[in-house]
């Protein structure tokens, strides 16, 4: 089965409450075995425009991404993020 995969790209506003939602979070993606691939706050932008840092979370797959993102425990971490920054986010299914 396809891994399932959460990319965002962020621009922070306030970075106190930012660190607020990462310890927010943190035990939510535990809670569903997801795992940060990548959290860069400066990526080498060669094409397009994005904001300015990028994540991508791994997760068994992408049913349990969706899970994850629709459950209380991010739902409150995600108004903690909301407040502080401004985001583009997607789920996807990885290639088998």
């Amino acid at each position: 089965m396809p891994k399932g995969y959460i990319i965002a790209h962020i621009d922070v506003h306030d970075r106190e409450m930012f660190a607020e939602f990462r310890a927010a979070s943190a035990p939510v993606l535990k809670e569903f075995g997801a795992t940060v691939l990548v959290g860069n706050p400066s990526p080498e932008q060669r094409e397009g425009a994005s904001k300015p840092m990028t994540i991508v979370v791994e997760f068994p797959d992408v049913e349990t991404a969706r899970r994850f993102y629709d459950s209380q425990g991010y739902t409150e971490a995600r108004a903690v993020r909301e407040a502080c920054a401004d985001t583009d986010l997607m789920i996807v299914e990885g290639i088998a």
